[in-house]
């Protein structure tokens, strides 16, 4: 396994062991509901808006390593954002994880998203680790409580 490899695996295990901002959020102006039925991951994102400003983000819930790892950077690196930045580091991401886009950028342009760019090899998997983001999205862009990888 490359050096390169080696970090991308610890980013995720890192974030699987340890997850970022994996809390309730009762003053939340936004909470979602995510669920992967094919293998049963399942998240709430919670988003707090000031004015156009992610001022703060968590989530709930349980799942694979991939998905909560993935739950716990996307919460990390949208927090303090505004709803456009967020919006395109949804789309970076889903090209990342779909085999969309070159993931030999690596950390210069993608930063820990980069960690789970060997998710487009296993399909199966592109739902796990996008499930969080699609619930993000969702918080952002639409009144629906709740969303499917379906």
């Amino acid at each position: 396994m490359s050096a390169v490899n080696e970090l991308y695996q610890e980013v995720i295990l890192d974030h699987n062991r340890s997850p970022r901002n994996c809390r309730p959020m009762p003053d939340a102006t936004k909470s979602v509901e995510g669920f992967n039925p094919l293998c049963g991951d399942h998240y709430t994102v919670h988003v707090k808006m000031r004015e156009n400003v992610l001022a703060d983000v968590s989530f709930e819930g349980a799942g694979c390593a991939i998905s909560k790892a993935s739950a716990s950077v996307m919460s990390s690196e949208v927090k303090g954002k505004t709803k456009e930045e967020a919006e395109r580091l949804f789309r970076d991401f889903h090209d990342l994880v779909t085999g969309k886009v070159d993931a030999d950028e690596g950390f210069e342009r993608y930063g820990r998203l980069a960690a789970f760019a060997g998710v487009s090899e296993f399909p199966a998997r592109v739902k796990c680790a996008s499930l969080a983001w699609h619930t993000l999205h969702a918080a952002l862009t639409s009144d629906d409580p709740r969303v499917t990888t379906e």
